[in-house]
């Protein structure tokens, strides 16, 4: 939806909106979270903004199948190795693989392309938005064991969902907002899907090892090159079909363990 927005600015200002609202309704409704926990929240919401901005200049500098799986491939891997040095958590043999794999694959999608020097601040910006994802997926993970998901959820979404907005409108004016009745809509079914897909990961973090759970969310990427060749005309040919194989050959042995 982002990607195939004619204002790709304006439509990341209204699934945020959308967002916002959710979350601001989901705040009424559980409360305040812990006062130690406010750091999280507010970490996690710096780093999803950061992850928006770097998203945006991706689509902006390059093709969508190309620079959504460089983002996404960059995240397990890291998270992988954060979760084992610093947070000191056990991974077994096969899930370990298994991440290793699901980013192999993943950044093989774009490599296959072959990416001359034109594409290198696309490049930089779709790593840099990679990392950014490991970032907040590290922070997510530590907060949901300190505070209901959905007490997490509401407050991180309603603070960036109401940011975001307002700085697209410092950016671009008022007139950014006013968009075709397909436009809103589009943003508006953007920004749901957004706080489920979220909802989900982060219940997924309460019961899975962050590692793991970060390179499943990542197999997204193969629906993604998919729907980059199908709707946006963007190649992807057998050597990228190879690449989602080797990603799936990571699910598998993630799944196994």
């Amino acid at each position: 939806m982002a990607h195939g927005a004619v204002d790709r600015m304006a439509g990341l200002a209204l699934f945020e909106i959308t967002a916002g609202a959710i979350g601001l309704t989901m705040v009424l409704i559980q409360g305040l979270p812990p006062a130690d926990t406010w750091g999280y929240i507010l970490g996690s919401t710096v780093l999803h903004l950061a992850y928006l901005g770097g998203l945006l200049a991706s689509y902006e500098l390059g093709q969508f199948s190309q620079m959504y799986p460089l983002a996404r491939g960059t995240s397990p891997w890291v998270v992988a190795v954060v979760s084992i040095v610093v947070l000191q958590q056990t991974l077994a043999v096969g899930v370990l693989a298994g991440v290793l794999l699901v980013s192999a694959g993943l950044i093989g999608l774009v490599l296959i392309g072959r990416p001359g020097r034109r594409q290198l601040p696309a490049l930089a910006a779709a790593t840099g938005t990679g990392l950014t994802i490991a970032a907040y997926t590290v922070v997510d993970g530590l907060a949901v064991h300190k505070m209901p998901v959905l007490t997490y959820m509401g407050w991180v979404f309603m603070l960036q969902g109401f940011v975001m907005p307002l700085v697209v409108v410092a950016w671009r004016g008022t007139a950014v907002l006013r968009q075709p009745r397909a436009a809103v809509l589009s943003g508006i079914g953007g920004g749901v899907v957004s706080m489920v897909a979220y909802g989900l990961v982060l219940w997924a973090q309460t019961r899975g090892t962050l590692a793991a759970v970060a390179a499943l969310r990542e197999t997204s990427i193969i629906f993604g090159a998919i729907i980059g060749a199908v709707f946006f005309g963007e190649r992807f040919g057998p050597r990228r079909a190879i690449a989602a194989a080797v990603v799936v050959a990571g699910i598998v042995l993630i799944s196994l363990e």
